[in-house]
């Protein structure tokens, strides 16, 4: 089989391992079949879209949303290539599931509105399929409505004239879509259970997900989660593309 590439930007190695070990476990991957690219890390190299069976966009503390003054200049690097690999991949329908990030990068590439409108603290927010989201194959072997575990600072506000709304929340409205037939973009997390977004909630504690000195109200919150779902998508995924 031709292998998956995730392309992940997380500085932090912790966190950049977990991701990588997070969508081997759920996409039923070994390493052969996971080529992991860290964008942050430098350049990002070609990549045969020949070659491989699909993309992964992991997520990333960069926001699109950002002021384009007060963005790193590893940030806009990332953003460029992203858009420029975008600019083959969609026309192409090349399979891609992009997590969270995924959100911003595939939305703001075909038009979309990403704002910090519908940003959403860390937890599991009940998400709802659409008509269309019932009829995708990737959402098949999902429930109607489900629990997902979120943790944003945007959201896309105004979905993209060429995408298909999959899934929605009462406090983020898109939750999942389509573009094309092959390219997929969630603001939930597909590859977390409660050990994965534990490990983030730890990491990630002075970023401003939540208050200083609420690590463990917020712990205690994700626990009791009942988040088993999403990561049939993401199996979903990787069992529909890794032979085409």
């Amino acid at each position: 089989m031709k292998p998956f590439v995730l392309l992940a930007s997380r500085a932090e190695d912790d966190a950049a391992d977990d991701e990588y070990a997070q969508v081997l476990r759920f996409g039923g991957l070994d390493e052969g079949s996971l080529v992991r690219v860290r964008m942050e890390a430098g350049p990002m190299p070609a990549i045969d879209l020949d070659a491989i069976s699909g993309i992964v966009v992991g997520g990333s503390p960069f926001d699109a949303s950002t002021p384009a003054d007060r963005k790193s200049a590893t940030q806009v690097r990332v953003e460029r290539e992203m858009s420029a690999l975008l600019d083959q991949v969609v026309p192409r329908d090349v399979p891609f599931l992009g997590a969270c990030y995924g959100v911003g990068t595939l939305g703001t590439h075909q038009g979309g509105v990403i704002d910090r409108t519908y940003a959403e603290p860390i937890g599991a927010v009940r998400v709802t399929l659409t008509p269309e989201g019932r009829r995708d194959p990737l959402l098949a072997d999902v429930p109607e409505a489900f629990d997902a575990f979120v943790g944003h600072k945007e959201a896309c506000r105004v979905l993209p004239p060429t995408a298909t709304l999959l899934a929605s929340s009462p406090t983020c409205p898109v939750q999942m879509f389509r573009v094309g037939r092959n390219l997929y973009a969630t603001q939930f997390h597909p590859e977390l259970d409660v050990a994965g977004i534990s490990a983030r909630i730890r990491i990630y504690g002075g970023y401003g997900y939540y208050e200083p000195g609420e690590q463990e109200q917020v712990l205690a919150r994700v626990a009791s989660a009942d988040v088993w779902a999403p990561p049939r998508i993401l199996a979903a995924f990787v069992e529909r593309y890794r032979r085409r």
